[in-house]
């Protein structure tokens, strides 16, 4: 997979605009603990885009079974994505102010889902203001209703039976913050840890200082200097969102990896399930 095949750069998406071919753009602004995404949307945002809400579009409802953000029913996903304006084989490209970290929630979902042409704006809203481009204010495009058609599958993923003994044939990459990984520190979840036998690997040392990711020449030494090449690679974090991101660096990198979607959220939340702490 080729950086081209992940990524859209911002001088590329104008180009696009100016030439009147614009891409179907998702405006996923969301972090933990911010539930004011679509404010900071009506604040600026990139002409034309349309505002997805991570919790309720990209998610179905949290659950201690299921994790806080377990994949969509391939309805409601269809329904929001035709909503967005999206038909089979449309350019989508997906960006946020956070170098991508929840945007590519979307990203992941949208192949998860079938539909291929999907991209990550890099360095998002702030690559785009940075490179001169106007942003909008106020509610943003009403699209005409698509008539994408979904499925699932598409993009591997494993649950948490797969997951405790996936270092026995490959490599479990953990996405969150180490002081997390180590268990120094737990906001949201029931316990504090890793899954036993997962590595760290924080998906910000995915991305330059300005938001961008790095070059895929980097990505593949960081992910070599983890052990990722010895067998399969599964990736994991609080509640499937920023694992999303490590899966676009790693494809980038041109290695596949599965998602583990109920995330630390799932597994943390079964008594049955060990958990190791300290790095």
């Amino acid at each position: 997979m080729a950086e081209s095949d992940v990524l859209l750069t911002t001088v590329e998406l104008a180009a696009l605009i100016d030439r009147g071919h614009p891409p179907i753009l998702l405006d996923v602004r969301w972090a933990l603990g911010d539930p004011h995404g679509r404010d900071r949307f009506h604040e600026g945002h990139i002409p034309g885009a349309v505002y997805v809400d991570l919790d309720e579009e990209l998610a179905d409802p949290p659950s201690a079974e299921h994790g806080r953000h377990p994949l969509p029913e391939i309805g409601r996903l269809q329904a929001a994505a035709r909503r967005w304006g999206i038909d089979d084989g449309d350019l989508v490209v997906a960006y946020d102010a956070s170098g991508d970290l929840a945007a590519a929630r979307a990203w992941w979902l949208l192949r998860w889902a079938g539909h291929r042409n999907v991209r990550l704006l890099d360095g998002g809203l702030q690559a785009w203001i940075a490179g001169g481009h106007l942003v909008a204010a106020g509610p943003g495009a009403d699209p005409r209703p698509g008539t994408v058609t979904l499925s699932p599958g598409h993009m591997p993923t494993i649950g948490p039976d797969d997951a405790a003994d996936f270092t026995e044939h490959g490599v479990l990459l953990d996405a969150r913050a180490y002081a997390r990984y180590r268990g120094d520190e737990e906001p949201v979840d029931p316990r504090a840890g890793h899954i036993p036998g997962a590595v760290s690997a924080p998906t910000t040392e995915n991305l330059r200082a300005d938001g961008s990711f790095l070059p895929s020449d980097q990505l593949a030494h960081r992910f070599s200097r983890l052990g990722v090449g010895r067998g399969d690679v599964a990736v994991y974090c609080g509640s499937g969102i920023n694992a999303a991101h490590e899966i676009a660096a790693l494809e980038i990198a041109g290695i596949e990896a599965a998602l583990y979607p109920g995330s630390w959220s799932q597994w943390s939340a079964d008594p049955t399930r060990r958990v190791a702490t300290g790095g």
